[in-house]
């Protein structure tokens, strides 16, 4: 594939063009790391600290065409969307008693942090999760420095908890299976005795069934 142009831009210096090797790239952006890390990037013989911001890939063949990285003051807070990471949902009571299912409604969270502050990832556990709970932005711990970006939305939800399809047919199907005993209890009319009472009579066998030949191949 040869080079992928790209440009360097933010900080105090001026934007500035450059080349990057395309499978070197390529490679580098399969890994989650690479989006949400601080990089150093040689740049004329000088280290600079960027952050990968926009990546431009062609519409349906395997090829980066652009890539936008900015500089990053050791000083100033920057804007980024950081992975979530969740662990410990087979452990919680909500899946291990009540088999309910767990659905992320978030994959990442948006956040406001100093360089040295930010994290590759956030990891939330979810092995408190109960039946009929979510688990909201207020719930969890963030990192140290980190501050979440919610766009208006005071305590987003992270996490939903919901009854799988199979416990609700089984909830359903309960006060069904409670009603068909009392229901058999009722005991016909017992027949009377006497000279009026007559046999019931007797129950004819049904012929039997025969299975049909079976032909040879």
């Amino acid at each position: 594939m040869g080079k992928t142009p790209g440009i360097v831009y933010g900080g105090t210096g001026q934007p500035q063009l450059i080349e990057l090797d395309h499978n070197a790239l390529w490679h580098a952006l399969k890994k989650e790391a690479f989006h949400s890390s601080i990089l150093e990037m040689d740049l004329g013989g000088a280290t600079n600290k960027v952050l990968l911001r926009d990546v431009q890939y062609h519409p349906f063949r395997q090829q980066v065409q652009h890539v936008d990285f900015q500089r990053v003051d050791a000083n100033t807070r920057l804007h980024m969307k950081v992975p979530l990471h969740f662990k410990g949902a087979e452990e919680s009571e909500a899946v291990k008693v009540d088999h309910c299912l767990v659905n992320p409604v978030v994959n990442d969270l948006d956040i406001s942090c100093l360089p040295g502050d930010l994290p590759e990832f956030i990891e939330v556990d979810l092995s408190g999760l109960k039946k009929g709970t979510s688990l909201h932005l207020a719930d969890i711990t963030l990192p140290k420095g980190v501050k979440a970006v919610t766009h208006g939305k005071v305590n987003p939800v992270l996490v939903s908890v919901v009854t799988s399809a199979a416990e609700e047919s089984a909830a359903d199907a309960a006060p069904d299976a409670a009603a068909a005993p009392a229901a058999d209890a009722k005991a016909a009319p017992a027949a009377k005795g006497g000279k009026d009472a007559k046999a019931a009579p007797a129950a004819k066998a049904a012929p039997a069934a025969k299975a049909p030949a079976a032909k040879k191949k």
